[in-house]
């Protein structure tokens, strides 16, 4: 089991260090730029004053975004080096003064409570392979909130996935053990592209809800992009509906 979560953790850093997916997450930065309904819900919830951790960065979309609406106290992450190496050469030709940094959402190396508000856009955390590991990068991101503090992040919902014929297949898969290798917990979707094996773990909303709950955070809403937004061409072909979470370390 430990091998088969160290295989899929390699197989994402491989993805998402690959050239051909960091130059398609930089051309989403400078063609598709914040989604609307982005836009809507961190005005609404961060003021331009406010120190932001935004995790799984990718090559900065969502920060260049952010600069963009007069946010400056931003810290990005992203585990990808290319990803860091790619957004920060950006930022330089842009001259946005925002510091992007290699790090790990389950190890994040801030002192406590030390952020405004965080974001993990782009269902960046469902594509940390194993629950307990998307639990550590929560209550990391917990301690590193101040009380109060916002966190929004996104992810698919199973439940209102337009391939549900797949997912009851796979269910009887799981059922008769017949899984697919390197699966390690229902809801695990690997797909293999061109660039790379793709790793997805699609929750359903009790089971979101469930391990929002265990970490400490409180929920305010959670609702389908498309309830938010009705988004532009370029963002819908760039990205599928996701739900959004916004969530608040109680104070």
């Amino acid at each position: 089991m430990a091998e088969g979560m160290e295989a899929n953790e390699k197989a994402v850093h491989a993805y998402f260090d690959s050239d051909e997916v960091v130059e398609h997450y930089a051309a989403a930065a400078g063609r598709v730029g914040l989604w609307e309904s982005e836009e809507k819900i961190f005005r609404r919830l961060f003021k331009p004053e406010e120190t932001l951790l935004e995790l799984g960065c990718g090559a900065g979309r969502i920060a260049f975004g952010l600069y963009e609406l007069g946010y400056r106290n931003l810290m990005a992450v992203d585990f990808a080096r290319g990803m860091v190496r790619r957004a920060r050469h950006m930022a330089e030709v842009l001259e946005y003064a925002i510091p992007f940094r290699v790090g790990d959402a389950t190890e994040l190396e801030f002192e406590d409570a030390v952020f405004d508000g965080a974001i993990f856009g782009f269902n960046g955390l469902m594509q940390i392979p194993e629950a307990a590991r998307r639990e550590a990068a929560l209550r990391e991101i917990f301690r590193v909130l101040r009380p109060g503090a916002w966190f929004v992040f996104t992810s698919h919902d199973r439940e209102r996935s337009s391939d549900q014929a797949f997912w009851e297949a796979e269910e009887k898969r799981w059922a008769s053990g017949e899984q697919a290798a390197g699966l390690h917990e229902f809801g695990d979707r690997l797909e293999a592209e061109a660039t790379g094996v793709h790793f997805m773990h699609v929750p359903t909303v009790a089971e979101m809800e469930a391990a929002i709950a265990q970490v400490g955070f409180r929920i305010e809403v959670h609702l389908m992009r498309s309830e938010l937004a009705m988004e532009s061409t370029r963002v819908r072909d760039f990205s599928d509906d996701c739900r959004f979470w916004v969530v608040q370390r109680p104070g």
